[in-house]
């Protein structure tokens, strides 16, 4: 009688270890497969980020009450906007138009532009060229 209950609990244990090698296998599937996917995703949403910084330069290059020369860099959709405003007595505070600040201009034609999530800044403002 032992010897029918020793084969049905090695069957038993076959049985799982069939079972959980079935699982490592699917497993290592489904992690190759992500794995491979990384890349792809990475390469998109660094497509997008570029996408995205073009069209914020162009629209900032093209909006009459902003000055030039800007740098602008995307994160995930995060607009950063850099640079040194010079407005000779506004203190690169004021829109030559004196309808808003340079940074309240600025940030609505950034966040105009499709694909941005937020805007932040970093700006310096002088009455005179350096």
């Amino acid at each position: 009688m032992n010897h029918p209950v020793t084969v049905r609990a090695i069957t038993l244990l076959f049985s799982c270890l069939i079972f959980l090698a079935s699982c490592d296998s699917v497993l290592t599937e489904e992690t190759s497969s992500a794995e491979r996917a990384l890349p792809e995703i990475l390469s998109s949403s660094f497509a997008i980020d570029a996408q995205i910084k073009s069209q914020v330069e162009s629209a900032i290059a093209n909006a009459d009450d902003l000055p030039a020369g800007f740098t602008v860099e995307v994160n995930e959709g995060m607009v950063l906007i850099k640079g040194s405003v010079v407005c000779e007595g506004c203190g690169g505070l004021r829109t030559p138009g004196h309808v808003g600040t340079i940074q309240q201009s600025l940030g609505a034609v950034v966040r105009a532009v499709p694909g941005v999530m937020s805007v932040e800044f970093s700006l310096s403002y002088s009455d005179q060229a350096i």
